[in-house]
């Protein structure tokens, strides 16, 4: 009944914010109503964290996950989402993704597809050192369908996904550990939860080490992706493809 209570007061203030977000009470002065108006943003955006949070813990909460890969988890409490926002917010500032990538909250990263999301995480000396998330098709359609049609892959597949927020904090050229942990996270659930494809948008650089996994076929090549003035690739990736060095190395098989 408090969790009932406490949606209905939600639903109920995300009313109020947005109908008085941009109201303007014409007796104050207007350095008054710029400071409503921030601190209704402020709030709304509070309101959007926590609703990301419940949504994206029970939607993890549902999923399949095999626990013999031992060095990967899905996040499944706020403390840890927190923790992969702040990871993805702190290394998209290092390499200047942000206008791509924006913080809803300074400081912290996430969005609408988090919701329907499997986000997973790997830790180095107890502190959560990589994170990627593999989002689940659904009535808000996929991140890079603005740079690439989906409909093709919809046609063929019964369930798509796409791989995103592929964050490493120590960032080495090569095959590092949070990389091998964090693909094979992706591996697990792609396995255990009936995803068909994998759609990812990756650096055109970056293809020569995904191509490793296996299953990997170039979908769309592109100059820039969004506001990343570099080359990039919309890659197709079916884990049921994997190669020998993946399940060799990666899966330890």
């Amino acid at each position: 009944m408090s969790h009932l209570n406490r949606n209905i007061s939600i639903n109920f203030l995300q009313e109020f914010v947005k109908h008085n977000i941009n109201k303007q009470i014409n007796h104050l002065p207007e350095k008054f109503n710029e400071e409503q108006r921030y601190a209704l943003e402020v709030f709304k955006k509070r309101v959007f964290l926590e609703e990301t949070i419940e949504e994206t813990i029970s939607f993890n909460k549902r999923l399949n996950w095999d626990n013999r890969y031992t060095n990967t988890s899905l996040a499944l409490s706020a403390e840890e989402l927190i923790e992969v926002f702040k990871l993805r917010s702190n290394v998209y500032h290092e390499i200047s993704y942000q206008k791509e990538c924006p913080d809803v909250i300074a400081g912290l990263n996430f969005d609408v597809f988090d919701k329907n999301s499997a986000v997973i995480y790997c830790k180095n000396n107890n502190e959560i050192s990589g994170t990627i998330r593999l989002i689940f098709d659904s009535n808000h359609g996929l991140p890079s369908e603005k740079k690439c049609s989906f409909t093709k892959q919809r046609e063929e597949f019964n369930l798509i996904g796409e791989i995103s927020r592929n964050i490493v904090k120590n960032r080495n050229k090569g095959l590092n550990q949070e990389f091998k942990y964090l693909m094979c996270g992706i591996y697990n659930i792609f396995i255990n939860n009936d995803i068909n494809l994998a759609l990812s948008g990756i650096r055109a650089d970056h293809l020569k080490l995904f191509e490793k996994l296996g299953g990997v076929k170039v979908e769309k090549e592109l100059d820039s992706y969004g506001n990343v003035d570099i080359p990039f690739l919309i890659i197709s990736y079916n884990p049921n493809l994997a190669s020998k060095f993946f399940k060799k190395v990666f899966l330890k098989e």
